[in-house]
């Protein structure tokens, strides 16, 4: 847990995301990851996703996490591919929490243009799937405007509304605390109270962390990074993720915010994302949460 004497900071409880082939073998996630952790299992489109997803949502139920495969609208190429790769997901590797995120492609590869038409066709709430997370992007995308995302967001709301459909949103890596803050104050102001997972770039080289921001588009952010890479952090040394995460739970503690969780993309390695989990305490938050929902 992240303290001080005068104002000890409550770490916030974590989940982490990788590729279904980057999910290791049964006796490594048993030592790195505790139970009841998220795994979210993303899909960058490569082949045979469907069974990777499912080979690894098996391995991470025979761990006793929670697997939490993304479905990318765009990307899936018929309804009875949907209803077919939905359906294996939860009969044959126990899932029942998805991402439905929109999948970056210019033009969909099948009937689906956006993640709410995916969440519209019924499929999930037919196959028992009601914890379901959608994408945030507190600084911006390349993709749409703010104003395009914020009406996406009320849509989605109005769809859980009517239905029932439990979401959350988890966001995008970023590097700029208080710009992550005030967009999820602007979505508490304009009535949409649901609960963020602020995406946070695990222990990694400055390098590496440069490379994956401008593939995902995190310009704004990136630039601070690196405009403080010779002071607050080193290419030697590498990035702390506390100099990003601190300031978040410092808020969260001191007033209402609709942050409630990190989520942590493990650019240096899982295991260096786990020993830090780990060592700072969100990783014993996140086992007080699972015994309380018991």
């Amino acid at each position: 847990m992240t303290t001080n004497l005068l104002n000890p900071i409550q770490a916030l409880p974590a989940s982490v995301e990788m590729l279904p082939r980057q999910v290791p073998g049964l006796n490594e996630l048993r030592d790195m990851l505790p139970a009841g952790t998220r795994v979210y299992l993303a899909d960058i489109g490569s082949d045979g996703v469907e069974d990777g997803m499912l080979i690894a949502s098996r391995r991470l139920r025979d761990a006793g996490c929670f697997s939490v495969p993304h479905l990318a609208a765009r990307r899936i190429r018929s309804f009875e591919a949907l209803e077919r790769g939905v359906r294996r997901l939860v009969e044959e590797g126990g899932v029942n929490d998805v991402l439905v995120v929109g999948g970056g492609l210019p033009a969909p590869a099948g009937p689906f243009a956006s993640s709410l038409q995916l969440l519209e066709t019924g499929v999930l709430d037919r196959f028992g799937i009601s914890d379901v997370a959608i994408a945030g992007h507190p600084e911006g995308s390349p993709d749409f405007s703010d104003a395009v995302a914020f009406d996406a967001l009320r849509q989605k709301k109005e769809f859980a509304e009517r239905t029932d459909a439990r979401l959350r949103i988890v966001t995008q890596f970023g590097f700029d605390a208080s710009k992550a803050l005030c967009w999820a104050d602007a979505l508490r102001e304009a009535g949409l109270n649901i609960p963020i997972h602020i995406g946070v770039a695990g222990p990694a080289k400055i390098s590496t962390l440069i490379k994956y921001g401008r593939l995902c588009g995190v310009g704004n952010s990136l630039s601070m990074l690196t405009r403080h890479s010779g002071s607050l952090l080193t290419l030697a040394t590498g990035y702390s993720p506390d100099t990003f995460v601190v300031p978040i739970e410092r808020q969260v503690q001191d007033r209402p915010s609709l942050v409630s969780q990190i989520h942590v993309f493990p650019f240096g390695g899982l295991n260096s994302a786990a020993t830090w989990l780990r060592k700072r305490g969100s990783w014993r938050v996140s086992a007080e949460l699972l015994r309380a929902a018991r």
